[in-house]
């Protein structure tokens, strides 16, 4: 199974349902990355800003959330079958060490260029790469516990952390930047380098290790692994439900009524960064349940989910800097000129006087560009994937 990072060799039987399911998020990815360039919204407030949000916008930002855990679980996945084609513990951890320190070098060059289109101004921003990289390092070492006891660590992780919630950073002084990159998310410096921990570590390693654990089912055969899959989805979800109706305990924003047509909203307005016990179940619980809905399904090789799920970073980086790209035309067609744009965005600690204070377009721009970022990609994807399978150039691994 292919992760963002990671190619490995498959089991017996394809279980393409991976794949595809992989590629569905990545499109769905691709819709907040096109919004955060282009909504003019989100240069003025949070999508679930329940007091300024309207439902398009909120479900626009909503449905995204589904991605950040299908690649972490994934990637768990992947680093099950990698391990179980033949190599030993050895040589999975240092395959699991090396290419994640290499997704932490890539988030601090490759994605910082893509994102800003500059080095040297705006935050350090340590996201998804980061997280990835260091939790593939950290399942390295996991790994080598037993399957079930890694299962409860994961699991116990993944149900509790929300206990530490009320540990504030700066309850550590100068050692404050050590519980942003492990559990708060927050912004530290160093000298004259600001950083801004988005995907702190934990629970996210324990949603790889999570994934890794879940090997054992994928890897069962076809009847056992759906139906283990459909009811490990459902129950998540259910829980979820249950959790979240209660109210106590589970993510640190409770749902409360709201004015007309906003309940709804608050109920699933969970905590992201770091994701919340309510996210996880959320998310994780109908992706599971698709994964098993989707293991009938017969996918072809030029099907787009298949195309765009087993070349995820080339897919990555390569969509981030597009969108950014494509900003540069729409800019220079309504403003005339689009300099402001080699500097960060104001989001992103750029300065916000050298944007227009009218940037953004409407939704069904945003919309609009989504959908020709991905069909553009669709080319770009399916030649490298062609090419991948065609060569086996070293560097190719990397990519």
């Amino acid at each position: 199974m292919t992760v963002i990072g990671m190619e490995s060799p498959r089991p017996q039987s394809r279980i393409r349902s991976v794949d595809a399911l992989r590629g569905l998020v990545m499109i769905i990815m691709a819709l907040d990355h096109t919004r955060e360039y282009f909504n003019r919204s989100a240069f003025q407030f949070q999508p679930d800003d329940l007091s300024r949000t309207n439902a398009a916008l909120f479900f626009t930002r909503w449905i995204t959330h589904f991605c950040a855990p299908v690649f972490f679980f994934t990637a768990g996945l992947g680093a099950f079958f990698w391990l179980a084609h033949g190599r030993t513990p050895s040589q999975l951890t240092r395959f699991l060490v090396t290419r994640g320190l290499w997704l932490v070098v890539l988030e601090l060059t490759a994605l910082r260029l893509a994102m800003y289109f500059n080095f040297f101004e705006g935050f350090v921003v340590l996201s998804i790469l980061w997280a990835l990289g260091w939790s593939m390092v950290a399942l390295g070492f996991l790994a080598r516990l037993p399957v079930r006891v890694l299962a409860v660590v994961s699991i116990l992780t993944i149900a509790l952390h929300n206990l530490a919630d009320p540990v504030a950073a700066t309850e550590f002084g100068r050692a404050a930047w050590i519980w942003n990159v492990i559990h708060e998310l927050g912004v530290f410096q160093f000298g004259s380098v600001t950083f801004l921990v988005a995907y702190p570590l934990v629970p996210w390693f324990a949603v790889m290790a999570a994934g890794f654990c879940f090997g054992q089912i994928v890897a069962l055969d076809s009847v056992d692994r759906r139906r283990w899959m459909i009811r490990i989805g459902c129950g998540l979800t259910l829980a979820f439900l249950l959790i979240r109706w209660i109210n106590m305990y589970g993510d640190p924003l409770p749902w409360s009524t709201q004015f007309p047509g906003m309940t709804a909203l608050s109920f699933l307005r969970v905590n992201k960064y770091p994701p919340s016990l309510d996210f996880l179940l959320m998310t994780l619980g109908p992706a599971i349940l698709l994964l098993g809905l989707m293991d009938k399904v017969q996918f072809k090789d030029q099907n787009p989910l298949i195309v765009f799920g087993r070349v995820p970073l080339f897919y990555f980086l390569l969509h981030f800097m597009l969108i950014h790209l494509l900003t540069i035309p729409f800019a220079l067609a309504r403003y005339g000129h689009a300099g402001f744009l080699l500097h960060p965005f104001p989001s992103l600690g750029g300065p916000a006087d050298s944007f227009p204070a009218d940037y953004g377009y409407s939704l069904g721009v945003t919309y609009a560009v989504w959908i020709g970022v991905v069909i553009i990609m669709y080319s770009l994807c399916l030649w490298y994937s062609r090419l991948k399978a065609r060569r086996k150039d070293w560097w190719l691994s990397y990519l």
